[in-house]
């Protein structure tokens, strides 16, 4: 994958929560993962939403804007997490959420490459996000592609999007967003994000503040951390043929994990499965299906406290 390139995604089927009021940030502190208390406008942060007893239910960026938060919530997203936020909303809580996918357009700017072009147009976020023009629109751009990759995201008015699009002049990306993002090992809701998975499984140690008060979740992520409870982790793989998700990964005859998704690609298919920690991670022998391989680690997937 060469880094120098540039790519757009239209990330038209994602969807964007916002969220307003004044108890807005610190409403969201409450619900999720990391932490919103400390953010200011023009930060941003990843940040997972779970369930009580801490099982993954999708993996949200944050960005912190000067009178809301845009969330930035994967495709098929938008309608359970509202209902989730909204029954957290009590009387007295000055909090308002609002679907704003039709409204907003998102554009993924992947590779080295683009901040060349953004420094063209003059809109190169040094921080966080700012306002800038391009293609005589107005754009949010905010630092980070959603990947361990050198990226940007655009965010403008929908109406907007062709003429923001004619003035980034980018390609079409050589890999689709779900290809990439199995190359990097960045879960997603269905396959790795389920009731089955917690976010220490799912490598999303990044995306959760282990000082921060309660939340949705807290204790039973504390639990795992403090006694070293993560049963099970994320790893990538690579084989000559395909197989279905859910099929097992082998030690010799020995079950220890299973596939969540598979994908074909330019060197075989690609996939991630969990496997059990106790039975090994990057580097070792599995079998799934009638095919041998090896556990890789992947760049988007943490499994330790960051500093």
């Amino acid at each position: 994958m060469n880094l120098a390139d540039e790519w757009l995604y239209r990330a038209d089927d994602w969807g964007l929560i916002e969220v307003s009021d004044s108890d807005r940030l610190s409403f969201l502190h409450n619900q999720s993962t990391n932490d919103f208390k400390s953010l200011k406008p023009g930060d941003q942060c990843d940040t997972v939403f779970v369930t009580s007893t801490a099982r993954t239910i999708d993996l949200v960026t944050a960005y912190v804007l000067e009178d809301v938060v845009l969330l930035l919530v994967s495709p098929g997203m938008v309608a359970p997490l509202m209902k989730l936020l909204d029954r957290y909303i009590f009387f007295a809580d000055k909090v308002k959420l609002r679907d704003v996918s039709a409204a907003k357009s998102v554009l993924r700017l992947v590779g080295e490459g683009c901040t060349g072009i953004l420094n063209k147009l003059g809109a190169v976020p040094e921080a966080g996000q700012i306002g800038a023009t391009i293609g005589g629109q107005n754009v949010t751009i905010a630092t980070g592609c959603g990947l361990n990759l050198p990226g940007y995201t655009v965010i403008c008015d929908a109406t907007d999007e062709e003429a923001v699009l004619a003035g980034l002049e980018l390609p079409s990306p050589k890999y689709d967003w779900d290809e990439l993002r199995i190359r990097q090992g960045r879960p997603i809701p269905g396959h790795e994000l389920t009731d089955e998975f917690n976010p220490l499984e799912a490598g999303l140690w990044h995306t959760i503040s282990f000082d921060k008060g309660c939340y949705i979740g807290q204790e039973t992520i504390a639990r795992l951390d403090t006694y070293n409870g993560v049963k099970q982790q994320l790893w990538g793989f690579q084989l000559d043929q395909s197989v279905e998700v859910g099929t097992p990964v082998m030690v010799a005859e020995t079950k220890v994990g299973q596939v969540t998704s598979i994908l074909p690609s330019d060197a075989g298919f690609i996939g991630l499965a969990y496997v059990k920690t106790k039975a090994g991670g990057a580097g070792l022998a599995v079998t799934i299906g009638a095919a041998p391989t090896t556990l890789a680690d992947l760049p988007y997937l943490t499994r330790a406290k960051q500093a």
